[in-house]
């Protein structure tokens, strides 16, 4: 049995202002994404180039913070902040929803590619792996901030976090780190290092993460304000998940059926 460390979830503070961890995390995930796109930017296939990667950068932030913030309030906590509106932008107390940041996403590499005159898929599966960085630093953060706990449990590295009682508990957000972030990343940018039909990666990465997400859901315990939504452990996360896995085959198989593999010769953005 393990305990949590109890760690302070800021992690600076200079006079009236306060450096929270999982700010800091979110820092974490834009510069890692910015640093490998750049890598990634190189290969003959990529859509961008490297020098683009802060524009693109600025577009994808903005798409998951407003994104993952909305989503959060229209997914799972309206109610809260229809009486504390204030809640709204007090992102350091966490409450960000991956589904909510995924569409920001989406939206925000749309217009993207509007601007630069690429296709949509193709970006798509650019940014694809370099979101990974981002969603496994953001479970950190819930770690640091002692939330989105498991269930209870015997296993050898249950986790005591005392504000919750002497039970030892799923440390589920380190389970997502190691599917969503690790795992995840390997997978995606192993099969993106060579050309693959367009829409491939965006494909696995949505089956992947929802089939992840669902898993991990049965050591999560559901939020308070909602509980299970049937059967006594179906919750909100696995019914968002199931169109990201239903979305995901489909564009697996649309894929391999076209067969579009780029070729570097055109596509990338300034052309």
């Amino acid at each position: 049995m393990l305990t949590y460390p109890d760690i302070d979830p800021v992690a600076l503070q200079l006079g009236p202002l306060a450096i929270h961890w999982y700010g800091l995390m979110y820092g974490v995930g834009f510069l890692g994404g910015w640093w490998l796109g750049r890598v990634a930017a190189r290969r003959p296939w990529s859509p961008v180039r490297p020098a683009q990667m802060e524009d693109l950068l600025i577009y994808v932030a903005f798409g998951v913070i407003a994104g993952g913030r909305i989503g959060y309030i229209l997914f799972y906590d309206m109610g809260q902040v229809l009486n504390d509106p204030l809640r709204l932008i007090r992102l350091w107390q966490g409450g960000m929803s991956f589904h909510g940041g995924l569409l920001g996403v989406l939206l925000a590499c749309w217009l993207y590619c509007r601007k630069h005159g690429i296709d949509y898929f193709r970006l798509m599966d650019f940014v694809a792996p370099l979101v990974t960085i981002g969603l496994g630093a953001g479970r950190i953060g819930n770690f640091i901030n002692g939330e989105l706990w498991g269930k209870v449990t015997s296993v050898p590295w249950g986790m005591v976090y005392p504000p919750l009682g002497p039970e030892p508990r799923h440390p589920s957000q380190l389970y997502q780190f190691l599917l969503e972030g690790v795992v995840l990343f390997v997978v995606l940018w192993l099969f993106s290092r060579k050309p693959r039909p367009t829409m491939a990666v965006s494909g696995l990465f949505l089956t992947l993460y929802g089939v992840f997400r669902f898993f991990v859901e049965f050591f999560r315990m559901p939020d308070a304000h909602i509980g299970y939504l049937a059967f006594d452990w179906f919750t909100m996360g696995q019914l968002l998940t199931l169109p990201m896995i239903a979305l995901g085959v489909l564009l697996l198989a649309l894929a391999y059926r076209r067969n579009d593999v780029p070729d570097g010769k055109a596509g990338r953005a300034g052309k």
